[in-house]
Parts: C-alpha cells; sequence; structure tokens
C-alpha cells in the first residue's frame, strides 16, 4: 500500500511549524518512506507569545486560541501544498498540535491547535490529538515516537532526539511487530531532560534566537556549583517510563540557573555540560564492553557543534559512538513520524507502546476528521 501524508511537528523549543509530505510503502509489514518536500515555517513574534504564554489564559482564551492556531496550521498547509503543487495528491494529514498542559500524572494532556478547524480549513482528512488516549489509559503520552523509529530505521536500536526536550528510546527486541504488548514491543523511551527551549532562553539574553554552533557556550566555563545542583534535580532519580512538560525547562530550569546571576556565555557552557551528562547517564544501563554502539541524533540539537563535541565526550565513557543521519531526517524526523502516526491510525494499528509511556495497554490513538 501506498500513502501519501503531510505530518505537522511544532515542538516546545518554538522555533516554528515543521511540515513534511511523505510517501509510505508498505509492504507485508515492512515500512519505506520518502521525505519528497518539507519546511520549517519560522513562528512570528505574536505566535511566539501567544504559545509560550498559553498556560496563563482564561479558559475562553485558551478555546480560542485553540481554534485560532488550528485556523493559522491549516492555513499554513494550504500554502505548502500550493507552494509544492500537491493538489490531489495528498491523502490525509497528521497534527501533533502544540504541547501547553502536560499532567499524565491526573491523565490529562493537551495540545494546541484544533484538529476539526484543520480539517475544515484543508478540506483534507485529519488526525489529531495523537496523546490523548495513551494518557487516559495512564500512560505518560510520551514519547510517542518510537513506533516511527521501530517501523522506518529498523537496522538501528539507539534513538535520541534533541529538540526543546531531549528524549531517548531504545529498541531492544529489533522487530517490525508493533502489535505486542508492555516488554514485548521490545520499546524503552523516556525524556532526559529539558534541552533547546533552555538554550534558547538563556541565548535570547544576547537577541539571539539560538546559540549557533553552540559558539556563546564554547567561550564560556561551567559552574561546578550550578552543573552540581541540576543534576541532582528529583526528576533525573525517577525511574522511567516518566516525561517532562515545557514548564520542568521554564519554571525549573531556568530559574534556578538565573539565581546563580552568571555571564549567559557560563550559564550556556554549564547547560550544555549538564545536558550531555544526563544523555550519559540514560544510556548507561545499555553500556557493553563488547564492542561500541551507535547512537542515533535528530533534532535541532543535532546542530549544536559544541553540545555534539561534548556528548560525544561522555559518551565515549560508555562504549557509544555518535551518528547523524541526512539533514532532512534530522530536521524533519518527528513531523514525518507523525506522518506515519496519522497513516497508523487510518489503518487502525497501535500508535503508542505500553513499554514506553508505562499505560495499561498499547493503543491506536489520534481523532479523526474528515474534511
Amino acid at each position: 500500500m501506498i500513502y501519501k501524508v503531510i505530518g505537522l511537528m511544532s515542538g516546545s523549543s518554538l522555533d516554528g511549524l515543521d511540515i513534511a509530505f511523505v510517501k509510505f510503502t508498505e509492504t507485508a509489514g515492512k515500512w519505506e518512506f520518502e521525505i519528497e518536500c518539507a519546511a520549517c515555517i519560522g513562528y512570528e513574534n505574536e505566535w511566539i507569545e501567544k504559545l509560550k504564554n498559553a498556560i496563563h489564559f482564561s479558559a475562553r482564551q485558551y478555546l480560542l486560541l485553540h481554534t485560532d492556531y488550528g485556523r493559522f496550521i491549516g492555513n499554513t498547509v494550504n500554502e505548502f501544498i500550493d507552494k509544492f503543487g500537491l493538489q490531489h495528491k495528498v491523502n490525509l494529514i497528521a497534527s501533533h498540535g502544540h504541547t501547553t498542559f502536560h499532567l499524565p500524572e491526573k491523565k490529562m494532556t493537551h495540545q494546541l491547535g484544533d484538529g476539526a478547524t484543520i480539517a475544515a480549513v484543508t478540506q483534507l482528512p485529519v488526525v489529531s490529538d495523537l496523546r490523548q488516549l495513551d494518557v487516559a489509559f495512564g500512560g505518560q503520552g510520551a514519547p510517542i515516537v518510537p513506533v516511527g523509529e521501530k517501523l522506518l530505521f529498523p537496522h538501528h536500536r539507539y534513538f535520541l532526539n534533541i529538540g526543546g526536550i531531549a528524549n531517548i528510546s531504545v529498541n531492544s527486541k529489533p522487530t517490525n511487530n508493533i502489535d505486542s504488548h508492555s516488554e514485548e514491543s521490545g520499546f524503552i523511551a523516556f525524556d532526559i531532560c529539558a534541552a533547546n527551549r533552555v538554550l534558547n532562553m538563556l541565548a535570547s539574553e544576547k537577541n539571539f534566537s539560538y546559540d549557533e554552533d553552540g559558539k556563546m557556550a564554547s567561550s564560556g566555563k561551567i559552574n561546578d556549583d550550578l552543573l552540581q545542583k541540576l543534576n541532582s534535580l528529583n526528576y533525573y532519580s525517577l525511574p522511567y517510563p516518566k516525561s517532562l512538560a515545557n514548564s520542568f525547562g521554564t519554571e525549573i530550569i531556568y530559574p534556578l540557573i538565573k539565581s546563580y546571576d552568571l555571564a549567559t556565555e557560563e550559564s550556556l557552557c554549564t547547560y550544555v555540560e549538564h545536558i550531555a551528562f544526563q544523555i550519559k547517564n540514560a544510556l548507561i544501563p545499555f553500556f557493553s564492553k563488547i564492542e561500541a554502539q551507535q547512537l542515533m541524533i535528530t533534532g535541532g540539537g543535532a546542530f549544536n557543534k559544541f553540545l555534539l563535541t561534548r556528548i560525544e565526550k561522555h559518551l565515549e565513557e560508555i562504549n557509544f559512538e555518535v551518528f547523524i543521519p541526512i539533514d532532512e531526517v534530522v530536521n524533519y524526523k518527528e513531523a514525518l513520524i507523525m506522518a506515519l502516526l496519522g497513516t497508523l491510525r487510518w489503518r487502525e494499528q497501535n500508535t503508542v507502546l505500553a513499554s514506553v509511556t508505562g499505560s495499561s495497554r498499547n493503543s491506536i490513538g489520534g481523532a479523526l476528521w474528515l474534511g
């Protein structure tokens, strides 16, 4: 079977809306993909402020934003279709939306971007609300990309995505079967730490949207006391499955860093070291003396040369090597996987793994809107 799907992702780093038009070919349970075109539509300051502050809105303001952002997504997709000549070629749209509230301990998560509005504006079928069912079943609702990693990258075992939040996936039992339950599905995944969201907040102090190549961080020095305080935060001692809300970076990490009254360069350098250290800690249980293992890194952080250098240095200690795939996968892996999750939902196949999220069962997540 062939499916041509648009996948949409808005990450916690607030750099923009990622759009990928993907051709999937499924043959006897094996999947191949081709990203035919893709783009990142940067947010104007007005949208950045709205998405950043949405958690403080009244209920009425929030629901209006949910609809307005859905209309923005729909219009942006229509422009993308026009630009690349995709009229009558798109079978389905899969939208992750933009996460605001994430409280799995209360069985609640929410992503802005009303799926019904997207469907009405584009007049195409839309799958949205990809995390909600897993959370309702008692899961973390995150990470949800492991199903895509399992099906689209079956020859890799270790995946690290460095976006607003850094998260890791480990395929302990490589297989193409995603219908098995709990540990039998072979995937372990969890959020490691806040990443680009905090780095970008620090870079903004110097009027930069991000620290290009980690140049500012590389010119600073590590503050050992701050590093120790960061590494001692309670979240890092919790067992998986576990996940982080954006507020962990904005309301816990950033204020802690600012309490030290450091130069921006020193803060950046210290936080880069913290990220690298926590990535190593996440992989220690999978250490092997026999041979070096490969870690695929994607997301915006894969372009931060200084951060990669520090990650590589730490991973040497546990016999891991870094692998960076082609740029379109680095940039659009999450949009690519949202497209796949939408396709699986259309096929009524599992989209979320209980072994990853701690849910009571695997589930077929996503609301379907027939535009």
